[in-house]
């Protein structure tokens, strides 16, 4: 009876920790670069080999950090040409909606660090102008293929695709797909 309690055990724990080293993957949030989708410590599982799709929210490996772990937004697969034209997003030169930007959330953070730092921000944009085919980190006109243009939500202190340019396929760790902390803000994402 012992003998089969005990391999039931190993079998569990062996179970899960293939589980969350081979399928899933549990992290935690630092940093404002994902506001107001996601906030300092939130706690989130992503799954592993899934098909990447745009917006869908990633756990990259830093290209310019080494083993360092960023979550940002998929912006542009392969073969798209990306810009932003005021506070606006056009992908292959379509405009695209973008209800992860809150206007009022935009407003603040201009606001606040305005505040902050004594500066006037009139005029300012949240997400400054930008094309993959002029930025300095991307010099492209579309996106490479088996490659990602990434972003975090709250462009005006995202450190992104904008400053690293492109992130290749072996670089997505997971896709976010589950906020489970804090509690009363659990919700899936698709």
């Amino acid at each position: 009876m012992w003998i089969g309690l005990f391999l039931i055990a190993v079998i569990a724990f062996a179970g899960s920790r293939l589980l969350m080293t081979q399928v899933l993957a549990k992290d935690q949030i630092q940093g404002d670069s994902m506001r107001p989708t996601l906030q300092d410590k939130d706690g989130v599982i992503s799954v592993r080999h899934k098909h990447i799709s745009r917006n869908d929210i990633v756990v990259i490996d830093a290209p310019d950090r080494p083993n360092k772990l960023y979550v940002k937004r998929v912006i542009g697969l392969p073969g798209d040409s990306v810009k932003v034209v005021n506070e606006q997003l056009y992908i292959n030169g379509q405009k695209q909606a973008q209800p992860y930007l809150k206007t009022s959330f935009m407003r603040n953070e201009i606001k606040e660090w305005g505040e902050i730092t004594g500066k006037d921000t009139t005029g300012m944009q949240f997400t400054r102008d930008f094309n993959i085919a002029t930025d300095k980190a991307t010099r492209s006109q579309t996106v490479p293929a088996g490659e990602y243009f990434v972003m975090g939500d709250n462009r005006f202190v995202s450190h992104d695709g904008r400053a690293f340019g492109f992130v290749t396929a072996a670089q997505v760790e997971s896709v976010v797909v589950w906020r489970y902390w804090p509690l009363d803000q659990m919700r899936t994402f698709p």
